[in-house]
Protein backbone atom coordinates (compact mmCIF):
# COMPACT_ATOMS: atom_id res chain seq x y z
CA UNK A 1 0.00 0.00 0.00
CA UNK A 2 3.05 2.72 0.73
CA UNK A 3 4.47 1.55 -1.95
CA UNK A 4 1.51 1.84 -4.46
CA UNK A 5 0.98 5.84 -2.83
CA UNK A 6 4.76 6.55 -3.08
CA UNK A 7 4.17 5.24 -6.90
CA UNK A 8 0.81 7.72 -7.09
CA UNK A 9 2.19 11.07 -6.18
CA UNK A 10 6.12 10.37 -8.09
CA UNK A 11 3.99 11.02 -10.86
CA UNK A 12 3.09 14.24 -11.75
CA UNK A 13 0.11 13.18 -14.47
CA UNK A 14 -1.60 11.25 -11.22
CA UNK A 15 -0.88 14.14 -8.69
CA UNK A 16 -2.52 17.20 -11.53
CA UNK A 17 -5.81 14.65 -11.81
CA UNK A 18 -5.77 13.52 -8.02
CA UNK A 19 -5.39 17.13 -7.26
CA UNK A 20 -8.35 18.41 -9.70
CA UNK A 21 -11.04 15.96 -8.76
CA UNK A 22 -10.00 17.08 -4.57
CA UNK A 23 -10.06 20.97 -6.12
CA UNK A 24 -13.92 20.13 -7.56
CA UNK A 25 -15.18 18.33 -4.35
CA UNK A 26 -13.95 21.64 -1.95
CA UNK A 27 -16.34 23.54 -4.80
CA UNK A 28 -18.94 21.24 -4.23
CA UNK A 29 -19.02 21.66 -0.36
CA UNK A 30 -18.74 25.23 -0.90
CA UNK A 31 -21.79 25.26 -2.70
CA UNK A 32 -23.36 23.04 0.02
CA UNK A 33 -23.11 25.91 2.63
CA UNK A 34 -24.35 28.92 0.45
CA UNK A 35 -27.83 30.00 1.00
CA UNK A 36 -29.99 30.18 -2.22
CA UNK A 37 -30.74 34.65 -1.40
CA UNK A 38 -33.73 35.21 0.15
CA UNK A 39 -33.73 32.04 2.71
CA UNK A 40 -32.98 32.18 6.03
CA UNK A 41 -31.22 29.14 6.21
CA UNK A 42 -31.47 28.35 10.01
CA UNK A 43 -35.30 28.80 10.08
CA UNK A 44 -35.81 26.48 6.53
CA UNK A 45 -33.75 24.03 8.50
CA UNK A 46 -35.91 24.11 11.11
CA UNK A 47 -38.99 24.05 8.85
CA UNK A 48 -37.98 20.91 7.17
CA UNK A 49 -37.39 18.94 10.44
CA UNK A 50 -40.97 19.64 11.93
CA UNK A 51 -42.01 19.11 8.58
CA UNK A 52 -40.87 15.49 8.22
CA UNK A 53 -40.54 14.39 11.50
CA UNK A 54 -38.11 12.80 13.71
CA UNK A 55 -38.54 9.33 11.80
CA UNK A 56 -36.67 7.95 8.81
CA UNK A 57 -38.22 8.77 5.61
CA UNK A 58 -37.63 9.48 2.37
CA UNK A 59 -36.91 13.24 2.54
CA UNK A 60 -33.74 12.12 5.11
CA UNK A 61 -32.53 9.78 2.49
CA UNK A 62 -32.79 12.87 -0.37
CA UNK A 63 -30.85 14.95 2.73
CA UNK A 64 -28.20 12.01 2.83
CA UNK A 65 -27.27 12.05 -1.03
CA UNK A 66 -27.28 15.82 -1.21
CA UNK A 67 -24.61 16.44 2.10
CA UNK A 68 -27.71 18.07 3.75
CA UNK A 69 -28.01 20.81 1.34
CA UNK A 70 -31.04 19.88 0.50
CA UNK A 71 -32.67 20.62 4.44
CA UNK A 72 -30.85 24.13 3.64
CA UNK A 73 -31.93 24.68 0.72
CA UNK A 74 -28.81 25.89 -0.51
CA UNK A 75 -27.71 26.15 -4.44
CA UNK A 76 -27.06 22.90 -4.60
CA UNK A 77 -29.98 21.58 -2.54
CA UNK A 78 -31.09 19.41 -5.72
CA UNK A 79 -27.77 17.80 -6.03
CA UNK A 80 -26.77 15.75 -9.46
CA UNK A 81 -29.89 13.83 -9.07
CA UNK A 82 -32.07 15.89 -11.99
CA UNK A 83 -28.84 14.39 -14.25
CA UNK A 84 -29.11 11.00 -12.78
CA UNK A 85 -33.56 11.26 -13.52
CA UNK A 86 -32.64 12.27 -16.81
CA UNK A 87 -30.32 9.25 -17.47
CA UNK A 88 -32.98 7.03 -16.61
CA UNK A 89 -35.59 8.46 -18.50
CA UNK A 90 -33.09 8.11 -21.63
CA UNK A 91 -31.86 4.84 -20.44
CA UNK A 92 -35.50 3.22 -20.16
CA UNK A 93 -36.42 4.83 -23.23
CA UNK A 94 -33.20 3.33 -25.17
CA UNK A 95 -34.73 0.04 -24.25
CA UNK A 96 -38.29 0.72 -25.38
CA UNK A 97 -36.51 1.93 -28.91
CA UNK A 98 -34.35 -0.24 -29.96
CA UNK A 99 -33.84 2.23 -33.21
CA UNK A 100 -33.14 5.01 -31.25
CA UNK A 101 -30.54 2.62 -29.18
CA UNK A 102 -28.92 1.24 -32.70
CA UNK A 103 -28.53 4.79 -33.94
CA UNK A 104 -26.53 5.76 -30.97
CA UNK A 105 -24.34 2.44 -31.27
CA UNK A 106 -23.71 3.18 -34.71
CA UNK A 107 -22.70 6.96 -34.64
CA UNK A 108 -19.87 6.21 -32.28
CA UNK A 109 -18.72 9.31 -30.73
CA UNK A 110 -21.39 11.59 -32.53
CA UNK A 111 -23.98 9.31 -31.09
CA UNK A 112 -22.18 9.73 -27.45
CA UNK A 113 -22.47 13.49 -27.94
CA UNK A 114 -26.18 13.70 -29.04
CA UNK A 115 -26.88 11.02 -25.96
CA UNK A 116 -25.31 13.69 -23.69
CA UNK A 117 -26.97 16.61 -25.24
CA UNK A 118 -30.55 14.76 -24.79
CA UNK A 119 -29.50 14.33 -21.26
CA UNK A 120 -28.45 17.61 -20.30
CA UNK A 121 -31.43 19.35 -22.06
CA UNK A 122 -33.73 16.29 -19.83
CA UNK A 123 -31.95 17.50 -16.60
CA UNK A 124 -32.44 21.56 -17.52
CA UNK A 125 -36.02 20.63 -17.22
CA UNK A 126 -36.10 18.42 -14.19
CA UNK A 127 -34.48 21.18 -12.53
CA UNK A 128 -36.73 23.45 -13.12
CA UNK A 129 -39.58 21.85 -12.46
CA UNK A 130 -38.48 20.73 -9.13
CA UNK A 131 -36.93 24.06 -8.00
CA UNK A 132 -40.06 25.90 -8.77
CA UNK A 133 -41.97 23.03 -6.24
CA UNK A 134 -39.57 23.78 -3.70
CA UNK A 135 -39.71 27.55 -3.83
CA UNK A 136 -43.48 26.99 -3.72
CA UNK A 137 -42.72 24.92 -0.26
CA UNK A 138 -40.75 27.65 0.85
CA UNK A 139 -43.63 29.76 0.69
CA UNK A 140 -45.50 27.54 2.75
CA UNK A 141 -42.93 27.31 5.51
CA UNK A 142 -42.57 31.24 5.50
CA UNK A 143 -46.28 31.38 6.37
CA UNK A 144 -45.94 28.73 9.16
CA UNK A 145 -43.07 30.50 10.69
CA UNK A 146 -42.50 33.99 8.99
CA UNK A 147 -39.20 34.74 8.85
CA UNK A 148 -38.31 32.11 6.20
CA UNK A 149 -38.23 34.02 3.18
CA UNK A 150 -37.06 37.66 3.31
CA UNK A 151 -40.19 40.01 3.03
CA UNK A 152 -37.98 42.08 0.16
CA UNK A 153 -38.48 39.09 -2.18
CA UNK A 154 -41.93 39.14 -1.67
CA UNK A 155 -42.46 42.77 -1.96
CA UNK A 156 -42.32 42.17 -5.75
CA UNK A 157 -46.16 40.65 -6.94
CA UNK A 158 -47.69 40.54 -9.95
CA UNK A 159 -51.28 38.65 -9.84
CA UNK A 160 -50.73 37.79 -6.51
CA UNK A 161 -47.49 35.61 -7.13
CA UNK A 162 -44.05 36.84 -5.65
CA UNK A 163 -42.04 36.21 -9.13
CA UNK A 164 -38.65 37.75 -7.72
CA UNK A 165 -38.77 35.08 -5.33
CA UNK A 166 -39.94 32.23 -7.82
CA UNK A 167 -37.41 33.61 -9.96
CA UNK A 168 -34.30 33.55 -8.19
CA UNK A 169 -34.63 30.49 -6.42
CA UNK A 170 -35.30 28.59 -9.78
CA UNK A 171 -32.24 30.33 -11.45
CA UNK A 172 -30.29 29.64 -8.47
CA UNK A 173 -30.76 25.99 -7.74
CA UNK A 174 -31.26 25.04 -11.37
CA UNK A 175 -27.57 26.85 -11.83
CA UNK A 176 -26.02 25.24 -9.02
CA UNK A 177 -27.77 21.90 -10.04
CA UNK A 178 -26.23 21.91 -13.50
CA UNK A 179 -23.01 23.13 -12.63
CA UNK A 180 -22.74 19.90 -10.45
CA UNK A 181 -23.71 18.03 -13.29
CA UNK A 182 -20.54 19.98 -15.38
CA UNK A 183 -18.13 19.72 -12.39
CA UNK A 184 -19.02 15.61 -12.56
CA UNK A 185 -18.02 15.36 -16.13
CA UNK A 186 -15.24 17.26 -15.79
CA UNK A 187 -14.01 14.92 -12.91
CA UNK A 188 -15.28 12.32 -15.66
CA UNK A 189 -13.02 13.82 -18.08
CA UNK A 190 -10.19 15.44 -16.70
CA UNK A 191 -9.63 13.73 -13.31
CA UNK A 192 -10.07 9.84 -11.71
CA UNK A 193 -13.30 8.22 -11.44
CA UNK A 194 -16.79 8.48 -12.14
CA UNK A 195 -17.86 12.50 -11.38
CA UNK A 196 -21.40 12.08 -10.73
CA UNK A 197 -20.67 8.71 -8.40
CA UNK A 198 -18.00 11.26 -6.30
CA UNK A 199 -20.23 13.74 -6.15
CA UNK A 200 -22.95 11.56 -4.38
CA UNK A 201 -20.13 9.55 -2.50
CA UNK A 202 -18.93 13.11 -1.00
CA UNK A 203 -22.42 14.05 0.28
CA UNK A 204 -22.64 10.30 1.86
CA UNK A 205 -19.79 11.17 3.78
CA UNK A 206 -19.98 14.58 5.03
CA UNK A 207 -23.19 13.18 6.91
CA UNK A 208 -21.03 10.57 8.70
CA UNK A 209 -19.75 12.79 11.53
CA UNK A 210 -23.81 13.53 12.44
CA UNK A 211 -24.64 9.32 12.04
CA UNK A 212 -21.55 8.67 14.54
CA UNK A 213 -23.16 11.31 16.42
CA UNK A 214 -26.11 9.56 16.59
CA UNK A 215 -24.53 6.20 17.66
CA UNK A 216 -23.10 7.52 20.65
CA UNK A 217 -26.42 9.23 22.32
CA UNK A 218 -27.86 5.80 21.53
CA UNK A 219 -25.46 4.19 23.76
CA UNK A 220 -25.73 6.17 26.11
CA UNK A 221 -22.77 6.36 27.79
CA UNK A 222 -22.30 9.29 30.00
CA UNK A 223 -25.26 7.54 31.66
CA UNK A 224 -25.69 4.22 33.59
CA UNK A 225 -28.74 4.01 32.19
CA UNK A 226 -29.71 1.59 29.01
CA UNK A 227 -29.55 3.59 25.70
CA UNK A 228 -31.33 2.50 22.33
CA UNK A 229 -28.43 0.86 20.90
CA UNK A 230 -27.02 -1.67 23.10
CA UNK A 231 -23.39 -3.10 22.70
CA UNK A 232 -24.55 -6.42 21.50
CA UNK A 233 -26.57 -4.86 18.80
CA UNK A 234 -23.43 -2.73 17.71
CA UNK A 235 -20.91 -5.49 17.78
CA UNK A 236 -23.96 -7.37 15.42
CA UNK A 237 -24.42 -4.61 13.23
CA UNK A 238 -20.22 -4.24 12.90
CA UNK A 239 -20.01 -7.94 12.19
CA UNK A 240 -23.24 -6.78 9.24
CA UNK A 241 -20.95 -3.99 8.01
CA UNK A 242 -17.69 -6.63 7.55
CA UNK A 243 -19.69 -8.66 5.46
CA UNK A 244 -21.62 -5.81 3.27
CA UNK A 245 -18.00 -5.05 2.58
CA UNK A 246 -16.56 -7.99 1.74
CA UNK A 247 -19.71 -9.15 -0.45
CA UNK A 248 -19.84 -5.72 -1.91
CA UNK A 249 -15.88 -6.22 -3.35
CA UNK A 250 -17.10 -9.70 -4.21
CA UNK A 251 -20.26 -8.87 -5.98
CA UNK A 252 -18.53 -6.35 -8.43
CA UNK A 253 -15.21 -7.96 -8.42
CA UNK A 254 -16.74 -11.67 -9.31
CA UNK A 255 -16.31 -13.04 -12.87
CA UNK A 256 -17.01 -15.99 -14.55
CA UNK A 257 -14.62 -17.42 -17.44
CA UNK A 258 -15.73 -18.69 -20.14
CA UNK A 259 -12.81 -20.54 -22.18
CA UNK A 260 -11.93 -20.17 -25.61
CA UNK A 261 -9.53 -21.47 -28.29
CA UNK A 262 -7.81 -20.56 -31.31
CA UNK A 263 -8.34 -22.63 -34.56
CA UNK A 264 -4.55 -21.65 -36.27
CA UNK A 265 -3.17 -22.19 -32.66
CA UNK A 266 -1.30 -25.65 -30.86
CA UNK A 267 -3.29 -25.82 -27.34
CA UNK A 268 0.08 -24.76 -25.72
CA UNK A 269 0.34 -22.18 -27.53
CA UNK A 270 -3.19 -20.53 -27.28
CA UNK A 271 -2.60 -18.91 -23.92
CA UNK A 272 -0.05 -16.69 -22.16
CA UNK A 273 2.44 -18.48 -20.21
CA UNK A 274 0.40 -21.38 -20.10
CA UNK A 275 -2.91 -20.18 -19.05
CA UNK A 276 -6.25 -20.85 -21.06
CA UNK A 277 -8.04 -17.49 -22.78
CA UNK A 278 -11.04 -16.90 -21.80
CA UNK A 279 -13.71 -14.34 -21.48
CA UNK A 280 -14.54 -12.27 -18.76
CA UNK A 281 -18.23 -12.46 -17.76
CA UNK A 282 -18.63 -9.90 -15.04
CA UNK A 283 -21.44 -10.88 -12.11
CA UNK A 284 -22.10 -7.61 -11.65
CA UNK A 285 -21.41 -5.83 -15.28
CA UNK A 286 -23.50 -2.36 -14.63
CA UNK A 287 -21.44 -2.30 -10.97
CA UNK A 288 -23.27 0.53 -8.56
CA UNK A 289 -25.33 2.28 -11.28
CA UNK A 290 -28.40 0.00 -10.28
CA UNK A 291 -27.79 0.98 -7.14
CA UNK A 292 -28.09 4.88 -7.77
CA UNK A 293 -30.67 4.98 -10.31
CA UNK A 294 -32.67 2.98 -8.03
CA UNK A 295 -32.02 5.69 -5.18
CA UNK A 296 -32.57 8.19 -7.79
CA UNK A 297 -36.08 6.89 -8.77
CA UNK A 298 -37.62 6.37 -5.00
CA UNK A 299 -36.09 9.94 -4.51
CA UNK A 300 -38.40 11.84 -7.06
CA UNK A 301 -41.73 10.93 -6.25
CA UNK A 302 -40.13 11.97 -2.46
CA UNK A 303 -39.17 15.26 -3.23
CA UNK A 304 -42.76 15.92 -5.06
CA UNK A 305 -44.50 14.33 -2.39
CA UNK A 306 -42.73 16.40 0.35
CA UNK A 307 -43.25 19.74 -2.16
CA UNK A 308 -47.14 19.09 -2.48
CA UNK A 309 -48.31 17.63 0.95
CA UNK A 310 -51.14 19.17 0.88
CA UNK A 311 -52.24 16.29 -2.03
CA UNK A 312 -53.55 12.89 0.48
CA UNK A 313 -52.86 10.99 -2.76
CA UNK A 314 -49.70 11.86 -3.10
CA UNK A 315 -48.44 12.21 0.54
CA UNK A 316 -50.08 7.93 0.64
CA UNK A 317 -47.92 7.19 -2.03
CA UNK A 318 -44.69 8.51 0.09
CA UNK A 319 -45.33 6.74 3.01
CA UNK A 320 -45.70 3.50 1.39
CA UNK A 321 -42.31 3.68 0.03
CA UNK A 322 -40.23 5.52 2.68
CA UNK A 323 -37.53 3.78 3.96
CA UNK A 324 -37.83 1.11 6.04
CA UNK A 325 -41.29 0.41 4.85
CA UNK A 326 -42.42 -2.81 3.24
CA UNK A 327 -43.19 -0.97 0.14
CA UNK A 328 -40.06 0.30 -0.12
CA UNK A 329 -38.03 -2.95 0.30
CA UNK A 330 -40.00 -4.28 -2.32
CA UNK A 331 -39.69 -1.38 -4.86
CA UNK A 332 -35.89 -1.11 -4.03
CA UNK A 333 -35.45 -4.64 -5.15
CA UNK A 334 -37.34 -4.84 -8.06
CA UNK A 335 -35.47 -1.30 -9.40
CA UNK A 336 -32.09 -2.59 -8.74
CA UNK A 337 -32.90 -5.95 -10.30
CA UNK A 338 -34.96 -4.09 -13.04
CA UNK A 339 -31.76 -1.36 -13.75
CA UNK A 340 -29.01 -4.10 -13.56
CA UNK A 341 -30.62 -5.56 -16.64
CA UNK A 342 -31.44 -2.38 -18.54
CA UNK A 343 -27.56 -0.92 -17.77
CA UNK A 344 -26.52 -5.01 -18.83
CA UNK A 345 -28.12 -4.68 -21.74
CA UNK A 346 -27.43 -1.11 -22.85
CA UNK A 347 -23.50 -1.74 -22.34
CA UNK A 348 -22.56 -5.49 -23.22
CA UNK A 349 -22.40 -6.07 -26.78
CA UNK A 350 -22.24 -10.06 -27.10
CA UNK A 351 -22.77 -9.39 -30.66
CA UNK A 352 -19.76 -7.83 -30.97
CA UNK A 353 -18.11 -9.98 -29.09
CA UNK A 354 -18.88 -12.96 -30.77
CA UNK A 355 -18.31 -11.01 -34.37
CA UNK A 356 -14.40 -9.99 -32.97
CA UNK A 357 -14.16 -13.52 -31.84
CA UNK A 358 -14.66 -14.66 -35.80
CA UNK A 359 -12.45 -12.21 -36.86
CA UNK A 360 -9.89 -13.58 -35.04
CA UNK A 361 -10.48 -17.42 -35.05
CA UNK A 362 -11.14 -18.00 -31.53
CA UNK A 363 -14.27 -20.24 -30.62
CA UNK A 364 -16.08 -21.49 -27.50
CA UNK A 365 -15.26 -25.14 -27.04
CA UNK A 366 -18.42 -26.96 -28.32
CA UNK A 367 -20.09 -23.77 -29.81
CA UNK A 368 -20.18 -23.11 -32.96
CA UNK A 369 -18.65 -19.28 -34.56
CA UNK A 370 -21.58 -16.80 -35.28
CA UNK A 371 -25.07 -16.54 -33.75
CA UNK A 372 -24.45 -19.61 -31.60
CA UNK A 373 -21.84 -17.87 -29.76
CA UNK A 374 -23.88 -14.86 -29.42
CA UNK A 375 -26.64 -16.73 -27.96
CA UNK A 376 -24.53 -18.88 -25.83
CA UNK A 377 -22.44 -15.55 -24.20
CA UNK A 378 -26.02 -13.46 -23.70
CA UNK A 379 -27.69 -16.56 -22.06
CA UNK A 380 -24.55 -17.20 -19.49
CA UNK A 381 -24.31 -13.21 -19.17
CA UNK A 382 -28.39 -13.08 -18.26
CA UNK A 383 -28.00 -16.12 -15.85
CA UNK A 384 -25.15 -14.28 -14.07
CA UNK A 385 -26.74 -11.11 -13.90
CA UNK A 386 -29.64 -12.25 -12.56
CA UNK A 387 -27.38 -13.82 -9.41
CA UNK A 388 -25.75 -10.83 -9.28
CA UNK A 389 -28.97 -8.44 -9.40
CA UNK A 390 -30.02 -10.17 -6.59
CA UNK A 391 -27.07 -10.47 -4.52
CA UNK A 392 -26.75 -6.65 -5.44
CA UNK A 393 -30.37 -6.22 -3.79
CA UNK A 394 -29.79 -8.28 -0.92
CA UNK A 395 -27.06 -6.35 0.51
CA UNK A 396 -28.88 -3.22 -0.28
CA UNK A 397 -31.65 -4.40 2.20
CA UNK A 398 -30.07 -6.42 4.50
CA UNK A 399 -29.41 -3.84 7.52
CA UNK A 400 -33.10 -2.55 7.07
CA UNK A 401 -33.84 -6.19 7.82
CA UNK A 402 -31.55 -6.23 10.76
CA UNK A 403 -32.05 -2.98 11.97
CA UNK A 404 -35.93 -4.45 12.55
CA UNK A 405 -34.74 -7.21 14.00
CA UNK A 406 -32.97 -5.69 16.59
CA UNK A 407 -34.98 -2.67 17.18
CA UNK A 408 -32.26 -0.39 15.83
CA UNK A 409 -32.55 3.12 14.66
CA UNK A 410 -32.87 2.97 10.76
CA UNK A 411 -30.26 6.08 10.76
CA UNK A 412 -27.89 4.40 12.42
CA UNK A 413 -28.52 1.19 10.75
CA UNK A 414 -28.27 2.46 7.48
CA UNK A 415 -24.81 3.53 8.50
CA UNK A 416 -23.92 -0.17 8.93
CA UNK A 417 -24.60 -0.77 5.41
CA UNK A 418 -27.21 -0.66 2.60
CA UNK A 419 -27.01 1.78 -0.34
CA UNK A 420 -24.31 4.32 1.61
CA UNK A 421 -21.63 1.68 1.65
CA UNK A 422 -22.40 0.14 -1.73
CA UNK A 423 -21.83 3.57 -3.24
CA UNK A 424 -18.95 4.23 -1.20
CA UNK A 425 -17.28 0.66 -1.84
CA UNK A 426 -17.96 0.48 -5.46
CA UNK A 427 -16.86 4.04 -5.87
CA UNK A 428 -13.67 3.57 -4.28
CA UNK A 429 -12.90 -0.16 -6.45
CA UNK A 430 -13.24 1.98 -9.36
CA UNK A 431 -11.01 4.65 -8.56
CA UNK A 432 -8.43 2.54 -7.41
CA UNK A 433 -9.25 0.44 -10.73
CA UNK A 434 -8.59 3.44 -12.33
CA UNK A 435 -5.41 4.03 -10.51
CA UNK A 436 -3.67 1.24 -10.95
CA UNK A 437 -4.78 1.48 -14.50
CA UNK A 438 -2.93 4.70 -14.88
CA UNK A 439 0.49 3.48 -13.61
CA UNK A 440 0.70 0.57 -15.54
CA UNK A 441 0.34 2.65 -18.82
CA UNK A 442 3.59 5.03 -17.28
CA UNK A 443 5.26 1.74 -17.26
CA UNK A 444 4.45 0.64 -20.48
CA UNK A 445 5.33 4.19 -21.89
CA UNK A 446 8.38 4.67 -20.04
CA UNK A 447 9.03 1.53 -21.41
CA UNK A 448 8.08 2.60 -25.04
CA UNK A 449 9.83 5.91 -24.50
CA UNK A 450 13.17 4.42 -23.84
CA UNK A 451 15.92 4.52 -26.57
CA UNK A 452 15.98 2.79 -29.42
CA UNK A 453 18.94 0.52 -30.11
CA UNK A 454 20.24 0.97 -33.98
CA UNK A 455 21.98 -1.78 -36.23
CA UNK A 456 24.98 -1.26 -37.22
CA UNK A 457 25.09 -1.71 -41.18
Amino acid sequence: MINKLRSIFKSKELRDKIGFVLLMLLVCRIGAYVTVPGINGELILKSFRAAVGGGQNLFQFVDVFTGGAFAKMTLVALGVMPYISASIVIQIGMGIFPAFQKEIRENGDAGKRKLGKWTRILTLFIAVFQSTLYAKQALGFNLATPGVVFSEFLEVTAFGVPWLFYLVTVVSMTTGSLFLMWIGEQITERGIGNGMSMIISLGILSAFPSTLGSILSGLNINSQEAGQLTLTSLIVLSLIFVGIVLGTIMVLQGIRKIPIQYARRNVESSGVNGKTPFIPLKINFAGIMPVIFASSFLMFPATIALLMKNYPVITNIASYISPGSTGYVIMFVVLIVFFTFVWTSMQFRPDQIASDMKKSGAFIPGVRQGKPTEDFIKHSMTRITCIGAFFLAFIAILPTIVGKLLSVDPTISQFFGGTSILILVGVILDTSKQIESHLIMQKYDGFMSSKKVTGKF
